[in-house]
């Protein structure tokens, strides 16, 4: 019979306050710099020049929030992005799936080469001149459809959708195949809705990917101002922030002169605030499939 002494007591108290201290000083460290962004999309924004805005607003408005949902440029970067991750994610999942299926089928005899070929590309990369004169030869330059045709196939998606395939009972497909069903019938009537964990995992991931992608707007299609994406609208903005913040004097004089009530900054932390809403109000109710999928996607044969 094991006896806790006083001394084991006070150790383990001792640990626990050294762990929690450590897990509260990280805790911090993660949601400041959130409560900052958020205080200065919420603080009058020629008052937040002066800074020292630290996580409470010292002139609480919703001015800028109005300013921004009511641009017009904004307006259509949303929609894009809206778009864009909408149709990107289901085009991603529905392909990755079924090539999943495809390679899970123990008598398909390229199954090996192209999973191969597969983790390959995960390991390397072309380069952005090759990808711009790919693009460029396919006619997608300045084109929505660049933001959908190039990330047709996931190669990680595609691994994590035929490991899972692979653990399901085979008596599914074959009993199918009795009744007469096609391949495609057993793809979409069949696998599909065994596999729902799986499909929210790869499409959390290629939500994440879409809604947060700006240099693919940058390199193929920033000549056509209504393909601009949220994200790129809030890079030119950090951007000009920053070049703007070397006198806050000048900024404010700046302002004034061009008839601006906003600022970059207080732009900035608004778009940014706007553009995380749907991630934070996504993510935690699919965290245990995002987490899911980073141990169904090891390679197996």
């Amino acid at each position: 019979m094991l006896v806790t002494t006083k001394k084991q007591i006070m150790q383990d108290r001792a640990i626990d306050f050294v762990l929690y201290t450590g897990l509260l000083i990280i805790f911090v460290l993660m949601i400041y710099p959130f409560l900052n962004v958020l205080a200065i999309s919420l603080n009058e924004p020629m008052d937040t020049i002066r800074g020292n805005i630290f996580i409470i607003p010292r002139k609480f408005t919703l001015f800028t929030y109005s300013q921004v949902l009511f641009d017009k440029k904004i307006f259509n970067s949303s929609v894009i992005s809206v778009l864009r991750t909408i149709i990107g994610t289901l085009v991603n999942v529905t392909a990755c799936t079924v090539f999943g299926y495809i390679l899970s089928r123990k008598d398909f005899i390229f199954r090996k080469l192209l999973t191969v070929m597969l983790i390959i590309t995960m390991y390397t990369n072309p380069g952005i001149i090759p990808n711009y004169f790919l693009i460029r030869n396919l006619g997608l330059l300045n084109n929505f459809m660049v933001y959908i045709i190039p990330y047709f196939i996931s190669a990680f998606s595609v691994i994590v959708a035929r490991t899972y395939i692979e653990g399901l009972p085979e008596s599914f497909v074959e009993s199918a195949k009795m009744d007469g069903a096609k391949e495609l019938t057993i793809i979409f009537r069949i696998i599909f809705p065994l596999v729902l964990p799986m499909l929210a995992t790869i499409a959390l991931f290629a939500a994440i990917f879409h809604w947060n992608s700006w240099m693919d707007t940058y390199l193929y299609a920033s000549r056509n101002q209504y393909l601009s994406t949220l994200q790129f609208e809030l890079q030119k903005i950090i951007q000009s922030t920053n070049q703007s913040a070397a006198s806050s004097g000048a900024a404010v004089e700046a302002a004034r002169k061009l008839g601006r009530v906003t600022t970059p900054q207080a732009v900035k932390a608004a778009i940014s605030i706007i553009a995380l809403i749907p991630i934070v109000a996504v993510y935690p109710f699919v965290q245990k499939y995002f987490i899911a999928g980073l141990t169904i996607g090891g390679v197996k044969e």
